[in-house]
């Protein structure tokens, strides 16, 4: 038996987008900057493309911004939105963000002098929407959070914050990279998370797109400072030859999983149900990290007192389980989980983190398996559970 369960870290290719990406380049090689008929053609692909993204999150066409990921799309956001509108220099963002929201604020404050605040997380690793009064102020440049934690699956509101922010004009940049995939986010006037947001970041490869695209979502229009510089793609808002295929592909996925999101989300709720059951019953010293209920639909996380996540890591990739510890962005770290330590977690126990994201329901032999594998791993360090 071998399942992939790490769909967090990047989901397996839809058939919509294999097919978009064929299609592209089946069509032969083009430039959307060119003048001649190929060129032409690839324009038309990548219009197509901004204007499936636009329509499936309720932006404007020309408020997508394609980008090489999650990643940078946070980058520009972040960095792009508090360079173009540096008011009061100070950023407000939370110790449980995603490297890349918490490298782009550090950015900030090294190079170009921001302060920056913390607002408080849960102990579910939610962002605390209720001290939105008391850390933004008029002076406040821009805040910065996930809409859902990629490591332990917990959503949070950000009513209050998106509220504040447009009463005072702040910019907010919500990171919904893990969570667009999964849950109905949509940027449209009345839509969920909220009208005050000024961007947000989503990636392709969470939809089943490929790897290595993404796009800033602009609600509305707002000023940026690249971030990287060059020619005058993306209305010159992020230089580099267009990704045509890439494009065409984020797009088809991103359509694709959009259309059955609701009925594919109370699936995946019911299976990761029972295997968060099945963990808490029979895994001795398991714990759930994360809200119980208000988190991702495929999300189930785990800390195991008493041994190595890694070791339970390898236990279920030697039976064919491919899981995480966390964000493959920290695949490879020695270091405890940042999110983990800023829920309350000691250093010891965050280290002991083990994640499954699910891309499609479980089957039930395959949670009666892994319920064995991770036993067999604890009682053998453990004799005595």
């Amino acid at each position: 038996m071998s399942r992939y369960l790490d769909a967090a870290a990047t989901a397996p290719l839809h058939p919509a987008a294999r097919e978009a990406m064929n299609r592209v380049w089946d069509a032969g090689p083009g430039n959307a900057a060119s003048v001649h008929s190929a060129g032409h053609r690839a324009d038309r692909e990548l219009d197509h493309a901004r204007t499936t993204v636009a329509r499936a999150f309720g932006v404007p066409t020309d408020g997508v911004i394609f980008t090489a990921g999650g990643t940078e799309a946070n980058n520009l956001g972040i960095i792009g939105r508090a360079l173009a509108n540096p008011r009061g220099r100070r950023v407000v963002t939370t110790k449980a963000e995603h490297s890349s929201v918490l490298a782009s604020v550090d950015y900030l404050q090294r190079i170009h002098g921001f302060t920056v605040d913390y607002l408080p997380v849960d102990a579910s690793g939610r962002v605390l929407d209720s001290a939105a009064a008391e850390f933004l102020t008029a002076d406040t440049t821009l805040v910065a959070v996930g809409l859902a934690n990629s490591e332990v699956g917990s959503v949070s509101s950000v009513e209050n914050l998106s509220t504040t922010a447009l009463e005072l004009g702040i910019s907010l940049h919500i990171d919904a990279v893990q969570a667009a995939a999964g849950l109905p986010v949509s940027f449209a006037d009345g839509g969920w998370p909220g009208t005050g947001i000024t961007s947000a970041a989503v990636a392709s490869h969470k939809f089943g797109g490929p790897q290595g695209m993404g796009a800033l979502l602009l609600p509305r229009d707002i000023a940026l400072e690249p971030v990287i510089h060059g020619g005058e793609q993306e209305n010159g808002r992020r230089a580099g030859t267009s990704n045509i295929a890439g494009a065409a592909g984020f797009a088809a996925a991103v359509a694709a999983t959009r259309a059955s999101i609701g009925t594919r989300a109370v699936e995946l709720m019911a299976s990761r149900d029972a295997l968060i059951e099945a963990v808490l019953a029979g895994v001795p010293g398991a714990a759930l990290t994360g809200h119980p209920t208000e988190r991702l639909p495929n999300h189930a996380s785990f800390v195991v007192e008493g041994i190595s996540g890694e070791s339970l890591l390898v236990a279920l990739d030697t039976a064919g389980f491919a899981v995480s510890s966390g964000s493959a962005c920290r695949a490879g770290q020695s270091e405890p989980s940042p999110v983990l330590l800023a829920m309350g977690y000691s250093p010891e126990v965050a280290q002991s983190a083990l994640r499954f994201t699910l891309p499609s329901p479980l089957k039930e032999a395959e949670i009666e398996q892994i319920i064995r594998i991770l036993r067999a791993e604890i009682l053998s360090v453990r004799p005595n559970g």
